[in-house]
């Protein structure tokens, strides 16, 4: 068979993929599951309210024809971006793919779908509720991401490095832990589908065909066929840092955090390891 049949073929298988498993296994989030989700991630990460870890994931491709700079990223390859939103079962609950390598993630992250819909209020996230234990006002549900993005009232991202206390640095701490699940679930993604560890040698609307069905693929897998030792703790060592949202910090987003800063410091808020973690 040639070259283009073959092409076809693997479009065509990933693109049934996609459509056949993505209502079961990628479904639009529900208030309730939204729920779900803010439960495991203070179960298991110690952050109230957290309804994903969201994150950027470069996936090496040949550089396509004629593509310019577009796909050269930051780290000196040429790529495609998997952005995308986890949980603490390392499944994915939103993704947004095929932005140019070149692209920064908080770029990615206002042009796509999710911070459309965030935006427009369409993710049914819940109202903002009071924090476990504490007498102090209602905080929004939010993502965590890394410095890449920017703050905002959904999205929480690390304070700067420089000039930490230890509050701050707690806090840090806090948002790290939860923003690992990201990371993690795309190193289950990546090493599960070895396609993924090289570049892929597609058009572009192939690879993101490719990218696509894999995505489904291990949602389904982390659904039906769970690796017991694929749930190992995931914490980091104290003082890495954590996450972001739309533009620049408003005072609202700002106040968010604080809040957060805050009540990780209070006696409801702290855990048994929080002193040994500075």
């Amino acid at each position: 068979m040639g070259t283009s049949t073959i092409a076809g073929i693997v479009r065509s298988t990933c693109a049934q993929i996609w459509t056949r498993l993505r209502a079961e296994v990628l479904p639009p989030p529900t208030r309730q599951q939204w729920m779900q989700i803010a439960h495991g991630f203070l179960e298991r990460a110690h952050f109230p309210n957290c309804i994903g870890a969201l994150d950027g994931k470069h996936i090496r491709v040949k550089k396509p024809p004629n593509s310019g700079s577009r796909y050269y990223n930051y780290k000196q390859f040429f790529s495609v971006v998997l952005l995308a939103l986890a949980d603490t079962n390392y499944r994915f609950i939103i993704v947004d793919i095929g932005a140019y390598g070149s692209s920064a993630d908080a770029r990615i992250f206002r042009a796509s779908r999710m911070s459309q819909w965030l935006l427009s209020n369409q993710l049914d996230i819940p109202q903002p509720s009071p924090l476990p234990g504490s007498s102090g006002p209602p905080a929004p549900y939010v993502f965590v991401g890394d410095e890449a993005f920017a703050l905002s009232p959904n999205l929480m991202r690390p304070f700067p490095r420089r000039g930490l206390d230890a509050r701050r640095r707690h806090f840090n701490y806090r948002l790290s832990r939860a923003r690992r699940y990201v990371e993690c679930t795309f190193g289950i993604l990546v090493s599960k589908w070895r396609i993924l560890l090289s570049a892929i040698q597609m058009a572009p609307e192939n690879v993101n065909a490719v990218i696509k069905a894999c995505v489904v693929l291990h949602n389904y897998t982390r659904m039906h066929d769970c690796v017991p030792d694929e749930e190992a703790d995931v914490w980091p060592t104290a003082g890495q840092e954590g996450l972001p949202m739309l533009g620049r910090a408003g005072s609202v987003g700002l106040r968010v955090r604080e809040q957060y800063a805050e009540y990780f410091m209070s006696a409801a808020g702290s855990f048994p390891s929080q002193h040994s973690s500075r």
